[in-house]
């Protein structure tokens, strides 16, 4: 029996392959023993437990990016961190950990490194986030989801999916998944989706498209984030298009929304990119403004291949929304090439090859 720590938090992007490796590595070894260590405030904390998923929970530590008292008392709060997830490692007998960055992989990473247990790092975007450019220096295996990733011995893997997207058949399960969401089953549909929160200038740009969109007789299935639902927020039909707008806060399982949808809008974080391309699901992408361009670059290859375009969230406008996804959505020959170029670009079975590397690692 081999006995597995997975590590991540803080957000979907995450989150998202660390859960999607466990249910590959299940598969391939039925008999494996798995616990997840998250940090209390990230998503990790349902949605790791909804995969039926054992988690364990670390202090975050930040790390501070100007000088001040948290940059001062960061040293010993990652201290007390490393020594939780020394526990951890203890407690489960840790054979092997796997990391996919965020506030927990690095006291878990160290704690690994001190007791001399085999590390597997994965890493999600084109820049590396510190946690993993600090791990890969001594991890026994690299891997990333992009090419163009600079990190020491890196392997391409990919991004790993769950299987219910790896494995997705848009067209057959169209029908079942429109009707799921309240949607017609003939005409265009629109996915927008800003993340697990929402983003609030996508959200803007579709209120105010959103009745030349119905007029024109595309359907919006809009997930706005949990926070961004109000008693105002109300599905709308207009009647002479027979187009509808269904607003939801959250969607769990994206791979229906993918399959009720004829054209995406939303972030480019890099799940979202990689889940659409593998779905062939084409898409309009907003980066997300700040940071250091990372969500740009998630989308970059896509969008040489032209699975995707890209628009600047300062040049998001309703009437630049609207006629881009007209343009797009209104053309099936557009839609079939991007859809191809999108599940020809990244691999589909990324879940299953790091759970192969990460099996290998606690074996030896």
């Amino acid at each position: 029996m081999v006995s597995i720590i997975l590590a991540g938090g803080g957000s979907a992007g995450h989150i998202s392959p660390m859960v999607a490796t466990a249910e590959a590595l299940r598969a391939a070894d039925p008999d494996v023993t798995l616990a997840c260590v998250g940090t209390p405030k990230g998503i990790e904390s349902t949605v790791v437990p909804q995969a039926g998923l054992d988690l364990t929970f670390i202090p975050a530590v930040p790390f501070p990016r100007q000088l001040n008292l948290d940059l001062i008392t960061m040293p010993g709060r990652l201290a007390g961190a490393v020594i939780a997830a020394r526990r951890i490692l203890k407690k489960h007998k840790a054979q092997v950990v796997v990391g996919f960055g965020g506030y927990a992989s690095l006291p878990v990473y160290l704690a690994a490194k001190a007791m001399r247990i085999p590390v597997v790092v994965h890493e999600q975007n084109p820049l590396p986030g510190l946690a993993n450019r600090i791990a890969a220096r001594f991890a026994d295996r690299v891997c990333v989801s992009f090419p163009e990733t600079t990190l020491p011995r890196q392997e391409y893997v990919g991004l790993p999916v769950r299987a219910a997207i790896s494995g997705l058949d848009r067209a057959a399960l169209r029908d079942a998944a429109r009707r799921e969401f309240g949607l017609p089953s003939t005409g265009p549909v629109l996915l927008v989706s800003g993340g697990s929160q929402g983003a609030a200038s996508i959200n803007r740009a579709v209120e105010g498209a959103m009745s030349d969109l119905l007029a024109a007789g595309v359907s919006i299935l809009h997930v706005l984030g949990p926070k961004n639902m109000t008693a105002t927020t109300i599905a709308r039909t207009d009647v002479g298009a027979g187009a509808v707008y269904e607003p939801v806060a959250y969607v769990t399982a994206m791979d229906r929304a993918y399959a009720a949808a004829d054209l995406m809008v939303g972030r480019s974080g890099a799940g979202t990119v990689v889940e659409t391309a593998v779905v062939g699901l084409p898409g309009i992408f907003v980066p997300l403004p700040h940071g250091n361009g990372e969500q740009a670059r998630n989308a970059a290859s896509l969008v040489a291949a032209g699975g995707c375009v890209l628009i600047a969230d300062r040049e998001l406008t309703p009437d630049r929304l609207r006629d881009e996804v007209l343009r797009i959505i209104k053309d099936p020959d557009a839609l079939s090439r991007m859809a191809a170029a999108g599940r020809g670009l990244v691999p589909a079975d990324a879940a299953q090859r790091v759970a192969a590397i990460v099996l290998e690692a606690a074996r030896r």
